[in-house]
């Protein structure tokens, strides 16, 4: 009984190029894989790989210390404000800010710091995506909010004898959960535009974290339509939102102006300036981020207005809004207060 040729061949074929084959039909399964975007496993943040041990040890001790701080100053507005009865409803806006930029700054500087002082800066493609999910979730919900707390100072400037009745308890946690419920939705929408296309291409991504723009060009696919929703969507994100905030605060000037005592002019501008300032700082790096063209993108243009708004801004936020206020500085003085009392009885 005679063989075939491919019988042949697989009697005489040594084990050593068994091997080869096999090697090379799972390299050739690998690269179909790739192709059809759906064996994407990992990517690779290089951040600040480039820099010196040195600039990276000095890098980690900043960050770390600016987390701290964040986190610590956020986290006793979050406690003051839903622990204090006697804070009004700019107060429980306040404490959800401080909420999101506690959400804001876990969800990218822990990673970084990690990736600072280790050599493995590699992230799973489901880490990237919760991430960026994350990201966009809760930065939306952010912009909604602070449009939000500029109505809820147009109220308290120009309807002073309304306000309790406008704003009520009620109508707050409406407002809050709105913010919240259009963060989440176009969180959904914004991380399935970034990663619907096939990634064929390097997965090296030129940040501390999983941005946008820079994941949506490593795919293989064509990258425009993807740009141009999210550049539509930052649209309406963004200056929806804006749009509140400058007829507020353009009522807010008219009423004023139209004040005859100087002091009570000085102290309601000096009350807007710190939400102003809040808005500012949050909404010109999230602009530059993802309403610029995408040929102005670059690494050394991106990191420092994602580090603006991933760390500076929520650090600042507590700041230069709660600290001024004088409402907040009194019942940080009570919870101090409460809290040497009980260490007192203790003792």
């Amino acid at each position: 009984m005679e063989m075939s040729e491919e019988e042949a061949d697989e009697v005489t074929q040594s084990p050593i190029d068994a091997v080869k084959q096999e090697s090379k039909q799972k390299d050739m399964l690998q690269m179909v894989d790739l192709r059809n975007g759906s064996r994407v496993a990992e990517f690779i943040l290089v951040g600040f790989e480039q820099s010196s041990s040195f600039t990276r040890a000095l890098l980690f001790a900043l960050f770390l210390a600016l987390y701290s701080f964040a986190m610590a100053m956020n986290g006793l507005i979050i406690f003051i404000t839903w622990t204090d009865p006697r804070l009004n409803s700019p107060m429980y806006f306040l404490g959800h800010l401080s909420f999101l930029d506690v959400c804001f700054i876990t969800t990218t500087i822990p990673q970084m710091l990690i990736h600072l002082v280790a050599k493995n800066h590699i992230v799973s493609f489901a880490s990237c995506l919760t991430q960026m999910y994350l990201v966009f979730g809760v930065g939306v919900a952010e912009c909604i909010l602070l449009a939000f707390m500029a109505y809820d100072r147009y109220v308290a400037i120009c309807h002073p004898l309304s306000y309790a009745q406008i704003m009520s308890r009620q109508v707050c946690v409406k407002l809050v959960s709105t913010a919240w419920f259009f963060g989440l939705i176009n969180g959904i929408l914004l991380d399935y535009m970034t990663f619907r296309g096939p990634f064929c291409r390097h997965n090296h991504i030129e940040n501390f974290f999983c941005e946008a723009p820079i994941v949506i060009a490593l795919s293989c696919g064509d990258p425009q339509f993807s740009l141009r929703v999210i550049f539509a969507d930052a649209i309406v994100v963004l200056l929806s939102p804006m749009v509140l905030i400058v007829i507020s605060y353009a009522r807010i000037l008219a009423s004023i102006l139209g004040r005859a005592s100087s002091s009570g002019r000085g102290k309601t501008f000096s009350t807007c300036a710190s939400h102003l300032t809040v808005v500012i700082f949050l909404y010109t790096s999230a602009i530059f981020s993802y309403m610029n063209p995408h040929s102005t993108h670059g690494p050394e243009k991106d990191k420092p207005f994602s580090l603006l708004y991933t760390i500076i801004t929520p650090m600042c936020n507590p700041i230069i809004y709660s600290f001024r206020n004088k409402e907040m500085k009194g019942a940080m003085v009570r919870a101090l207060g409460r809290t040497s009392l009980a260490q007192s009885e203790s003792v």
